[in-house]
């Protein structure tokens, strides 16, 4: 009979304390290694983290940027979006005034600041005075040229003319600018059209000799040079026949070219523009003015307004058109708010109340009578 052999008892125990053991590492080092792989796995999460919230981060900097760069010259964000090139002109008719109140205004305080529409079909309204008009010699002391003592001019529209001529003689050295016609009375348009009239007088009678003079002349009253806001500019040195002789080509010189050019940056227009004058490719305004005769006359209407004209190449008949099909617009350069203009019906009321607007942004405001029962306000930036 065989005999069972007898398990020490200490190596049974040295065995399992043996794989035991193992199992306990094996389980530290997997324990170990998933933890490891755990770790890997947060920090790249991490990273894509902190990457978005960077990302994130510049986003907003720069979309913070932008509209501290508009809201800066207070252009609203909600209006729409300007290309940022050039000089553009926006529809904001649909937009109120921000931070709106009303302000009375007296009709003798905006009567003469630019808009003020006279031709045949507007005729100067009866309340016009003469008392602001000054001579251009005085109101320029004297930097100003005038072809006679008799050159007047309200002062927006001297001031104008000469920053202009100033602007000319340091950038350009032209310095021959003169103005040879400012401001008729209702006297003095009174006697050239009588003039015409005793010109055609014995080709034409009744109706037809006033409809023939007036072809040359406006009627009394209705004429643009009866506003004091209009004049004609020449080239004069006395004794230069090369410096006057260039009148006859004003608009090909280069005194001519930069004059025009620059003006509507003063707030002066050309005022009475015909097919290829001044320049070639001019469009023919004259079934709007009124006027076909060739005049090298120049009108102030302010700085805002002349933009907003030189950017839409209107007469002063199509602006005023304009601002009744879009009477809230906003003027930008290079996206930049430049100008705001309203246009808001006052009648004959004097004074008449006008809504401005309280933007801190807003370094001046201008407000003329278009002699159509509106003013336009205009909101320097």
């Amino acid at each position: 009979m065989s005999k069972k052999r007898k398990r020490d008892p200490f190596v049974t125990v040295l065995v399992w304390t043996l794989i035991l053991a193992a199992l306990a590492g094996g389980g530290w080092y997997g324990a170990r290694y998933l933890q490891q792989q755990s770790d890997d796995r947060l920090a790249v999460m991490q990273q894509e983290v902190q990457a978005a919230n960077q990302a994130a981060d510049a986003a907003y900097s720069q979309e913070l940027a932008a509209f501290q760069a508009r809201n800066a010259t207070g252009a609203n964000l909600a209006w729409p979006e300007p290309s940022g090139s050039g000089w553009e002109v926006l529809d904001l008719t649909a937009y109120p005034l921000e931070e709106p109140y009303t302000q009375p205004t007296y009709r003798q305080d905006a009567l003469y600041n630019g808009m003020l529409l006279v031709n045949e079909w507007h005729s100067r309204p009866e309340d016009f005075s003469e008392e602001n008009i000054q001579l251009v010699r005085n109101a320029t002391n004297g930097q100003v040229p005038v072809s006679s003592s008799r050159p007047r001019l309200l002062p927006a529209a001297s001031d104008a003319l000469l920053s202009l001529v100033t602007t000319a003689k340091v950038q350009k050295l032209f310095e021959y600018y003169m103005c040879d016609e400012g401001y008729r009375s209702y006297d003095d348009q009174n006697a050239l059209f009588q003039k015409a009239v005793d010109k055609y007088k014995n080709s034409y009678s009744g109706d037809a000799l006033i409809d023939r003079a007036k072809k040359d002349v406006n009627y009394p009253g209705t004429s643009e040079f009866n506003t004091g806001l209009t004049f004609t500019i020449r080239l004069y040195k006395n004794g230069d026949s090369e410096v006057n002789n260039k009148n006859s080509h004003f608009f090909t010189s280069d005194e001519g070219l930069f004059f025009h050019e620059n003006a509507w940056k003063y707030g002066l227009v050309f005022r009475f523009p015909l097919a290829d004058y001044p320049t070639a490719g001019t469009e023919d305004k004259s079934y709007k003015t009124g006027v076909s005769v060739k005049l090298r006359a120049y009108r102030y209407v302010g700085a805002g307004n002349a933009a907003v004209m030189h950017a839409l190449d209107l007469c002063l008949e199509e602006y005023i058109e304009y601002l009744a099909e879009h009477p809230h617009i906003a003027v930008f350069e290079d996206g930049v708010l430049r100008y705001e203009i309203v246009r808001q019906y006052v009648g004959d009321a004097d004074p008449f109340d006008v809504t401005l607007t309280g933007k801190g942004e807003v370094r001046n405001t201008i407000t003329s009578l278009d002699n159509m029962g509106f003013a336009v306000t205009v909101f320097e930036y």
